[in-house]
């Protein structure tokens, strides 16, 4: 399985982080190796002293598709839930200066927290709210309307370019909020008033 990625889907955020907003989807892939096992903690990598949270609302793949039609991507999927994409923020910032990819920064062990999945059919994936709490504080509040590309054309364009296999995930993108992770911390997310994951850092 693969980690599929979608950065600055959400208006706020790009403008948090003074980005330009793109004119197609942002993406970017996390191996199978970035996924942290269920129940353990989140260590801070030791070549970064700026490793930030961004919750999202993720989909997994239920079936083989290629060059599939938005119209159709709903038939690609029947479960969602919430994770969080850890970001290197400041090995990021090296590799953009750079012109560099963002691997180092994206993809290291551990950073895709993968929570609960839950039927689609359960949620208006249209107006869907989810939030993440940093040591019960509130630090992330999004909702999917706010997506500069919704779901199923996140879909749609990605199998352009990969072929969408039984078990992928795609990270839909992070709303406004983003922050930095410090030891001991503890992160819970929240999808439509549900607890999807709960992590402590370490």
């Amino acid at each position: 399985m693969k980690i599929i990625c979608i950065g600055r889907n959400y208006a706020k955020h790009i403008e948090e982080l003074a980005n330009e907003k793109p004119a197609h989807p942002v993406v970017f892939l996390k191996p199978d190796s970035a996924i942290l096992p269920r129940k353990n903690p989140f260590f801070i990598p030791p070549f970064s002293n700026d490793v930030h949270y961004e919750v999202e609302v993720l989909v997994k793949i239920n079936k083989v598709g290629k060059h599939i039609d938005a119209k159709f991507a709903h038939k690609y999927y029947d479960e969602i839930g919430l994770g969080i994409d850890f970001t290197a923020r400041d090995i990021q910032q090296q590799c953009k200066e750079k012109g560099l990819p963002w691997e180092k920064a994206k993809a290291f062990d551990g950073s895709a927290i993968v929570g609960e999945f839950y039927p689609k059919e359960n949620f208006d994936l249209e107006n869907l709210k989810f939030q993440l709490y940093k040591n019960n504080e509130l630090v992330q509040d999004g909702n999917t309307k706010e997506m500069l590309w919704k779901t199923n054309e996140l879909i749609a364009y990605v199998s352009q370019y990969f072929t969408l296999k039984k078990g992928d995930i795609i990270f839909t993108g992070t709303p406004a909020g983003v922050g930095k992770v410090n030891e001991n911390d503890v992160l819970k997310g929240i999808l439509a008033g549900e607890e999807a994951f709960r992590i402590t850092v370490k």
